[in-house]
């Protein structure tokens, strides 16, 4: 038999076969990418000119960017935060001069912590799916006994008279404090429609601050009504050049009531911002 010499032809069906596998593996990665990556859903609901703010950064503050935040709160000089995700949830005291952690608690890897407040001498911190809620001395942050409720836990603020819960839907819960029981609902609404995903919660000189969860914006609610009257566009916030594969959604309302000052932070965000709200201008 005489010696093969040259190289043999290309198999076309090969070849088709191997772009084809080619292509899926890289749809793959593609779809890992676009799964991993924070979903930030744009509201489609329209807003009055009137009733939009935007915000001007007064200063920035360092903060730790392995905490998935989903409370937050200032209390006398410190800020109080309750960290996320199965493994990771905590109950922590930060020094907001520099973001250190100067007091923590790790919850059991059964529960994802979630909205925080204080109340009295308490902090008051819920959880995602376990339908548990827990209370601690605000001082040594010993655990002082848990509570029940029926919904999913999201936000959590107080009014100084009642506790008040989000759960991921248009409905805020008040609850009482003394019992945990909740006492009455509101169901949140702009021009009719109900708002949707009401995540962290601020109690702020009257009005319930509720973050949007996937998107850069806050509404102002009127507790009584469930108004809402306010819309916040906080877009820009966190620069693009300071987002990693690891930065999440805006999440992280505190206010300073004795100082008038709000802070802004997110998920595994490394800065916490003071910023000062501004109305949009018509001109």
């Amino acid at each position: 038999m005489k010696p093969l010499t040259t190289k043999p032809k290309p198999r076309p069906f090969r070849s088709v076969l191997l772009l084809i596998a080619a292509l899926l593996a890289l749809g793959a990665i593609i779809l890992v990418v676009v799964l991993t990556r924070p979903v930030r859903i744009r509201s489609s609901i329209p807003k009055d000119l009137g009733s939009q703010m935007t915000y001007e950064v007064i200063q920035s503050y360092s903060h730790d960017p392995d905490a998935f935040t989903q409370g937050l709160i200032y209390l006398d000089g410190f800020l109080y935060e309750s960290t996320g995700l199965y493994g990771n949830s905590s109950l922590r005291k930060v020094n907001l001069e520099t973001g250190q952690v100067v007091q923590q608690i790790d919850l059991s890897v059964d529960y994802f912590a979630e909205g925080l407040t204080n109340w009295e001498e308490m902090l008051v911190q819920l959880t995602w799916r376990e339908g548990a809620g827990f209370f601690y001395d605000l001082v040594d942050f010993n655990l002082l006994g848990q509570f029940n409720y029926e919904t999913e836990g999201w936000g959590l603020t107080q009014d100084g008279e009642r506790l008040i819960m989000s759960d991921g839907t248009s409905t805020l819960y008040f609850l009482d404090p003394d019992s945990f029981q909740v006492i009455d609902t509101v169901t949140i609404t702009y021009q009719g429609e109900g708002i949707q995903r009401l995540n962290e919660l601020e109690y702020i000189q009257g009005e319930v601050y509720a973050n949007i969860w996937q998107t850069d914006e806050i509404i102002r609610i009127n507790p009584d009504t469930g108004a809402v009257i306010g819309w916040i566009d906080l877009r820009g916030l966190l620069p693009e050049d300071e987002r990693t594969p690891e930065t999440d959604v805006l999440n992280g309302i505190a206010y300073d009531a004795a100082e008038d000052r709000l802070f802004i932070t997110g998920k595994c965000w490394p800065k916490l911002y003071e910023i000062r709200l501004v109305s949009v201008s018509s001109d």
